[in-house]
């Protein structure tokens, strides 16, 4: 198991909270569990969104499936400049200079040099959340 991600069970996960899916970290929107048959297991429909690209994801999973949920680091950072849907940010912590995309279904207004942002890093990756004001 590497730092990007930990295993948890999946019937104590819940909408709002986050599940890797398809090697992508998504966010939980929808949970459903059915019974348990005659000779089964419950199963839990889970519905989430992909949080980079947006893309919905259903699976099913048995009720006793263990799943590996991401390690979402939150970081504020100011904008040094943008460049289509990517930013180059400074990290306001570490002064790291860093690459980011933009996330267009979280920020309506322009990114642009100068602004203090929070972005997060998922499992490798850096996406832009907030435009601070």
């Amino acid at each position: 198991m590497d730092g990007d991600k930990i295993q948890e069970d999946i019937g104590k996960l819940k909408p709002g909270r986050f599940i890797i899916l398809d090697g992508e970290a998504c966010k939980i929107t929808n949970m459903e569990k059915s019974a348990p048959g005659k000779h089964g297991h419950a199963k839990y429909r889970v519905t989430a969104v992909n949080l980079v690209t947006g893309n919905k994801k259903i699976v099913v999973l048995t009720g006793h499936a263990k799943v590996d949920v991401p390690i979402i680091e939150k970081k504020s950072a100011q904008v040094l400049s943008v460049s289509g849907d990517s930013a180059q940010l400074m990290d306001l912590e570490t002064y790291e200079t860093v690459e980011a995309e933009i996330d267009k279904d979280e920020i309506r207004d322009p990114v642009e040099a100068g602004q203090q942002v929070l972005y997060w890093r998922i499992m490798g990756k850096n996406v832009i959340k907030q435009i601070k004001s």
